[in-house]
């Protein structure tokens, strides 16, 4: 073999191990790491009706498909959170915070979100049919036209926590 092609040869298979070590160094957990952070709290297709969680730490819990029909997250910090596809009907959500939190294609059917903090959160194809949004906080969530159309209709007040109107908010003209 020609020298140049073993110097060369010799180059991949050193870049070669290197990454390969990285892999391995990046993959193995620290024990500061594992400690300092725990997983987060699941209860994904779980039957939850009635359940109380007002005034938890719930951040970065999973409620993705569970039935959560008069279940009380008044004052819960739900920042972060995933409720996918869940069913919220007659929900209290009054002062929960769901800061950049998953509620796409939730039903909040007769909900109470008045004083709820949603910014930044997902909110596509989530129905919002009779619910009380008083002071709720909407800055940047994302909606589709007909959600902003509808929760327009009855947006008042304002936020008591971020100082925000909900019809400012939601855009309302």
């Amino acid at each position: 073999m020609p020298l140049q092609f073993k110097q060369r040869l010799s180059i991949v298979l050193r870049k070669l191990a290197a990454f390969l070590w990285a892999l391995v160094l990046i993959s193995i957990p620290l024990p500061a790491q594992a400690a300092k952070y725990a997983p987060p709290l699941s209860f994904s297709n779980a039957e939850l009706t009635n359940r109380d969680f007002s005034g938890q730490s719930l951040r970065s819990a999973e409620f993705a498909n569970a039935i959560m029909h008069m279940s009380n997250f008044a004052d819960a910090d739900l920042q972060g959170a995933v409720l996918s596809a869940s069913i919220m009907t007659k929900a209290n959500l009054h002062g929960a915070d769901l800061t950049n939190a998953m509620v796409d294609q939730v039903k909040f059917g007769g909900a109470d979100l008045s004083d709820a903090i949603l910014v930044q959160s997902i909110l596509l194809r989530s129905v919002f049919n009779d619910v009380d949004i008083t002071g709720a906080d909407f800055t940047d969530a994302i909606l589709d036209g007909a959600q902003i159309k509808q929760l327009c209709k009855q947006a008042t007040g304002v936020n008591s926590k971020t100082g925000v109107a909900t019809r400012d908010s939601l855009g309302c003209r």
